[in-house]
């Protein structure tokens, strides 16, 4: 299972950046988890677009899903320069139906997830733990049977991510506000709040995302640190978590 960063930023894109997308490939068979603002030209530099097989979305914010149009319409044009039909599933929660049914376009095909079950796409297994957050929005717990995701997307803290993240080789976590700060109300956590998931979780990996625009990053990593005696790092454009290779 091979993890590759296409955007981590939180709110909006820093320049030149991307906000939350993220791509997740085994074998043959490639998805994106989220796909915000800049997330496609970010994406081309790894992938072209009829390579994707599928995107999920955890909710419904612009930040995590800005660039799904920018997505349907190059499919669109490359299916006529290819002489293809390719169809991209995305799938989404049905608490928002408006936004739900503008997954689908020509060549796009809008999927619900039934948060109570688990989905299985291609390799992968996905259950669903909903957030705290200002929308309804959905983490996951991914496992291709060998190694385990677990992907926060937004939300506050909450007592159920410890159960949730239980023993993941990778927590990909939300990290908008430093540990003197309070994301309650934003529906985002600090760095001491995410420290403390994965050390009472056990997880083996810490990357720290959704990353705000203000103050030093790696102050949010010394944080984290004071809780989580394992590795944490910041999430950066084009760095590859590869399961194998960190273990």
């Amino acid at each position: 299972m091979k993890l590759t960063i296409i955007g981590h930023w939180g709110g909006y894109p820093a320049k030149g950046g991307a906000s939350s997308a993220y791509l997740l490939e085994k074998d043959d068979f490639s998805m994106m988890l989220d796909f915000g603002s800049s997330a496609l030209s970010k994406l081309l530099q790894y992938k072209n677009v009829t390579d994707i097989d599928a995107v999920i979305v955890s909710h419904y914010h612009p930040d995590h899903i800005a660039d799904i149009g920018v997505l349907q319409h190059a499919i669109y044009v490359e299916n006529l320069l290819q002489q293809q039909e390719k169809v991209i599933d995305i799938y989404g929660h049905t608490e928002n139906e408006y936004e739900f049914h503008k997954l689908t376009h020509d060549y796009t095909r809008a999927i619900k997830y039934r948060p109570n079950d688990v989905l299985q796409l291609g390799p992968f297994f996905i259950r669903f733990l909903k957030t705290n957050h200002t929308a309804p929005c959905y983490g996951m717990r991914i496992t291709d049977g060998t190694s385990t995701i677990v992907y926060t997307a937004d939300s506050a803290f909450q007592e159920e991510w410890i159960k949730f993240s239980r023993d993941a080789d990778l927590l990909l976590a939300d990290t908008n506000f430093y540990a003197d700060q309070d994301g309650s109300e934003a529906g985002h956590m600090t760095s001491e709040e995410v420290g403390l998931i994965a050390d009472r979780a056990n997880v083996k990996e810490v990357i720290l995302t959704h990353l705000p625009h203000y103050g030093n990053h790696e102050q949010l990593v010394e944080e984290a640190a004071e809780q989580f005696s394992g590795k944490i790092s910041l999430a950066k454009e084009g760095h590859v978590w590869q399961a194998n290779n960190n273990k």
